[in-house]
């Protein structure tokens, strides 16, 4: 199954101990999806730093398809951040750097290459609202993360685009994450999901309603956590669907149950994936 991750990409500054490790939305998509097994790429804008080289050289390293990005003058992604307990803390972030002077429609520049990808996946941090129409014309599913931060009213508007919507509302309620699911859906999602930091995901499909609880882990670093989590769920309810006896129950609880141990996992590394930087 190919995927790619379309948009942010970003090096994540541990200024506590003086590290940057490679991350971003989009881009981890892409790395956790070639961790699990899949043909994965990214594609997005890099800038011309000693960041943005530790990132390319990784992506290089992770067997992720680069080909089609660009590489602009100027400093790339990157947050600072610090770790408490591991737990992840944003302290600051240059807002994509170079990116976000950008435009994004040259990801369309090769149409063929885009048919090619079962899933694509893009970031409320992508700049891709504007042609996620276009990308909905494409054969593949997509897949959008909100984030923590979404505007409700936007978010719920583009949805009518995105085939799986991802919410994280560890900071919501349990009644209020519900009714934000369930209108995602009515808007045009075919599933909506919620992640909810220790507390169980929910999803819900337009029919029922399911919930995972977070395997029991103690947290090395939680970053990258969620996005383990879209790609865990994502490679094995899209990678099993089409093989599917027609139990679709089944296939999301098991997906739910993958993308929980991936999550985990993913929680023993430092940074997203690894590959700090030292400076």
């Amino acid at each position: 199954m190919k995927v790619i991750g379309i948009g942010d990409n970003v090096l994540d500054d541990y200024i506590h101990i003086r590290t940057m490790f490679p991350g971003g939305n989009a881009l981890n998509i892409s790395v956790y999806t070639s961790m699990l097994g899949c043909q994965s790429a990214y594609l997005g804008v890099f800038g011309s730093d000693a960041a943005a080289k530790h990132l390319q050289q990784t992506l290089l390293q992770k067997g992720v398809d680069t080909s089609r990005c660009r590489s602009l003058e100027g400093p790339n992604g990157r947050a600072s951040l610090s770790n408490k307990d591991g737990e992840r803390v944003f302290i600051s972030s240059n807002q994509g750097g170079i990116a976000k002077s950008v435009s994004m429609e040259f990801v369309f520049d090769d149409l063929e290459y885009l048919q090619t990808f079962s899933i694509v996946h893009t970031s409320a941090y992508s700049y891709m609202d504007p042609y996620l129409e276009r990308l909905q014309l494409l054969n593949s599913m997509v897949s959008y993360d909100f984030s923590d931060d979404f505007d409700t009213d936007l978010a719920l508007s583009l949805c009518q685009y995105i085939d799986i919507g991802f919410f994280s509302c560890a900071e919501s309620s349990e009644e209020g994450t519900m009714d934000l699911l369930e209108k995602a859906v009515n808007q045009g999602s075919s599933l909506a999901v919620a992640t909810r930091g220790p507390h169980e995901v929910i999803l819900f499909d337009g029919r029922s309603w399911f919930r995972q609880a977070p395997h029991p882990v103690v947290p090395k670093d939680t970053l990258g956590a969620g996005d383990a989590f879209i790609s865990g769920f994502l490679v094995s309810y899209v990678g099993s669907k089409a093989d599917n006896d027609g139990d679709a129950d089944l296939l999301i609880k098991s997906s739910l149950e993958k993308a929980a141990a991936f999550a985990a996992q993913i929680c023993q590394v430092q940074g997203a994936f690894g590959y700090g930087l030292s400076y």
